[in-house]
């Protein structure tokens, strides 16, 4: 997309969220017009990461309706873009949102956006990515953890090639405060048991870029010489996993993920992908609406937020810090399916029944 057209898709993105707003003002919530329970503001940063829109948003959005029956949830998803996201938060500070809960596009970009809001007395929850800026609270996995998960793990299914072996790292988009914190945890656990070939950053965590990454790997090291990949996510695995079967790489060797996404699960049982990382999305979208619904109502937040983090100014911001899961082939019933994240059903395709009825799905 051209520059121009693309700054005008953001302006017609932000004024459709206004429209959209005001039309809406009138029902319930504090906005103009509205006379019911606060408004909670929702951004999220892009839809190629699927947990965004068909986890995180629909569990939150319940979560605010079960607390308050008056509440309304205004949404908004910037679509990898900075520009979007910095308009989006305009509008939600012009239509007078009483909280607004971020995942923020790139962290360092979208301080002064914090800023703004925090000056028009709107508190700003920086959910899963520690935005910079005054924020209000905070609730996350704890990255390191994560990336200790992924390095275990890869180092348990390389086998005999743990020790010496040559592997890919597809690391994060660099933008995004957690990339550092999985690749510190991963590095943790590698550093001094493999040889990393490649190592890549993934702008947007875009897996076109993964896959033209992997095969530029593949090239530089050759088909055989990759004894695993580190893939920071899920759509970061898919990108490698496609190089890799494009490039007819055999075996494939042991891939990691992250976000628990149903096509990684079914990657999972068929062997394409060895583990993702669950962070299980209920609890998340539980907190991070606990402590909207708080601070839009001016309370405390220590209650529901035992932790606390540093924010970008050294302050203490109260924060919510969860425990991440490792799944394998063999834990998929006992974590996801268990958890009603998704169904056997929805897993266990036609193409997949054998390889479900050999890990025990089915």
């Amino acid at each position: 997309m051209k520059t121009g057209t693309r700054g005008a898709a953001v302006v017609m993105a932000a004024v459709a969220l206004v429209l959209a707003l005001a039309a809406c003002g009138g029902e319930t919530g504090n906005g103009p017009g509205g006379g019911g329970g606060p408004t909670i503001g929702l951004l999220l940063p892009d839809a190629v990461t699927a947990r965004w829109e068909t986890q995180d948003r629909p569990l939150f959005e319940q979560r605010i309706r079960a607390l308050c029956d008056d509440c309304r949830v205004e949404h908004a998803n910037a679509d990898g873009s900075v520009a979007a996201q910095q308009q989006q938060v305009d509008v939600m500070i012009t239509t007078g949102v009483d909280a607004l809960v971020l995942v923020a596009v790139n962290a360092r970009s979208l301080s002064t956006a914090v800023d703004k809001a925090a000056a028009a007395g709107i508190p700003v929850i920086a959910y899963d990515r520690l935005a910079e800026g005054p924020i209000s609270g905070y609730v996350s996995f704890d990255g390191v953890q994560v990336g200790r998960l992924q390095g275990t793990a890869l180092l348990r299914a390389m086998g005999d090639r743990a020790d010496g072996g040559q592997i890919v790292m597809m690391n994060g988009d660099p933008t995004d405060p957690n990339t550092a914190l999985f690749k510190e945890g991963a590095l943790s656990v590698l550093d001094g048991r493999v040889r990393i070939g490649k190592s890549y950053d993934t702008y947007q965590w875009r897996t076109e870029t993964a896959n033209a990454n992997m095969s530029g790997a593949i090239a530089a090291l050759g088909p055989g010489n990759i004894n695993g990949v580190y893939a920071a996510n899920d759509s970061l695995a898919a990108g490698s996993i496609s190089a890799l079967k494009a490039n007819k790489v055999k075996p494939l060797p042991p891939v990691t993920g992250q976000d628990a996404e149903l096509g990684a699960l079914r990657r999972i049982v068929g062997g394409d992908q060895y583990m993702t990382v669950y962070k299980p999305f209920g609890p998340e979208a539980s907190a991070g609406a606990d402590m909207a619904l708080a601070a839009a109502r001016g309370e405390n937040l220590d209650r529901m937020a035992p932790d606390r983090v540093r924010a970008s100014d050294g302050q203490p911001v109260p924060a919510v810090m969860l425990t991440p899961v490792s799944v394998t082939a063999g834990t998929i019933k006992d974590t996801l399916v268990k958890d009603g994240v998704y169904t056997v059903r929805q897993i266990c395709t036609p193409q997949l029944r054998a390889a479900c009825h050999e890990v025990g799905l089915t």
